[in-house]
């Protein structure tokens, strides 16, 4: 009976253990992470824009030429446009490419879009600092990054109220006064100030373009702003809306300890290096916080802490990096589908180090939920 016993539970124990195996042997291995993905990333050169151009080459130093790829627009990219198409489907064409970051997504952009969407439909497209209208670019990227230019009317005079500023000096010339943007934003800039009691100076100064081109549009900054400040005191904030004024702004500012809230391009690489005579070493070129650091101990040997401020980083550097991360995280079925507002937030914070605004662009009646506009706090050197 015990024997008869033992041969049964033997038995049994011997199908539960082929069963158990055979289970064990049907089960599907666990779906491995795939690493055949690739981000191809399309920025301009170090001539036309080298923020950009070293952020991609971030991109490139942290996951490789395995992952990424890095192509430029011509530098002549107006009369070029055939260049930027053949560049951007060559990007397209590899089948491992699951998305392109493009910035700036200068005049030709759409044209190459056209041509990759005929051959790739399942990319994901983000275009930062469009130079094409939004009902063109907002059909043929998926995401749109852009500065909220509107939003600074309002952000840069409060900005200059907390440095103490009592006067507002607006730097511009008619051809900008001609862009409805800038002109808008002018006149937000004065109300603004009426607001919060800062007397607003409507200043015209030579056009880089005309006669006295560039050379005398920026001596002119230099010899003005010191009447400004000798007439209103150093207590007097200035803006220009030419990039090409920003260097000789920078310097009359600091040298007459007046109030500087904002490039007109906010970054800080825009002006403050050339104006405070800072050399970037090689292996610093894309290391903000070098740069941020510098400024800062300058404005303190100069007297100057607290009276000039700028974006704490560049948006075309942040939306490529930034952009980047946020391309990984859709690859990796991170994100709710191609637009997902809290997943792009957390990538920007991430760079920038702080919360990021977010707001869809509004146009003649059209809102454009692909199309977000992006505004930073400031940082204060």
């Amino acid at each position: 009976m015990t024997k008869r016993l033992l041969a049964v539970l033997l038995a049994v124990m011997l199908v539960v253990g082929l069963t158990a195996c055979g289970q064990q042997a049907s089960t599907p291995p666990a779906e491995e992470k795939t690493d055949n993905w690739k981000i191809g990333i399309m920025t301009n050169t170090v001539v036309q824009n080298e923020e950009e151009y070293r952020a991609a080459e971030n991109v490139m130093k942290k996951y490789g030429p395995e992952h990424i790829i890095h192509m430029t627009f011509p530098d002549k990219f107006m009369d070029e446009q055939e260049t930027t198409i053949a560049n951007m489907v060559t990007m397209a064409s590899d089948p491992d490419v699951k998305a392109l970051v493009i910035v700036q997504a200068v005049p030709g952009t759409a044209a190459a879009l056209k041509k990759v969407k005929e051959i790739r439909d399942d990319l994901l497209i983000i275009a930062g600092v469009p130079g094409e209208d939004p009902d063109v670019i907002a059909g043929l990227a998926d995401l749109i990054f852009q500065p909220d230019e509107l939003a600074m009317g309002y952000t840069i005079p409060a900005q200059a109220k907390k440095q103490g500023a009592k006067v507002f000096v607006h730097y511009t010339f008619p051809r900008h006064m001609a862009y409805p943007l800038l002109s808008a934003r002018r006149d937000i800039f004065r109300s603004e100030c009426e607001k919060l009691g800062i007397e607003f100076v409507d200043a015209t100064a030579p056009d880089p373009t005309g006669d006295a081109g560039v050379s005398g549009a920026q001596q002119f900054i230099l010899e003005d702003v010191p009447k400004m400040v000798a007439k209103y005191g150093k207590d007097t904030a200035f803006f220009s809306t030419n990039c090409a004024m920003q260097v000789p702004l920078i310097k009359a500012v600091v040298d007459t300890g007046a109030i500087y809230p904002q490039p007109c391009c906010p970054s800080p690489y825009h002006g403050f290096p050339s104006a405070l005579g800072i050399e970037i070493p090689e292996d610093k070129k894309a290391d903000i916080g070098y740069l941020v650091d510098e400024i800062k101990r300058i404005m303190a040997e100069k007297g100057m802490t607290g009276r000039t401020s700028t974006w704490p980083v560049p948006v075309a550097m942040m939306f490529v990096e930034g952009g980047a991360e946020y391309a990984i995280d859709w690859i990796e079925g991170n994100t709710n589908g191609k637009i997902d507002v809290d997943k792009i937030k957390e990538a920007f914070k991430e760079y920038a180090g702080m919360d990021i605004e977010l707001s869809t662009l509004e146009e003649g009646g059209v809102k454009y939920d692909n199309y977000f506009l992006c505004l930073i706090d400031f940082l204060t050197f």
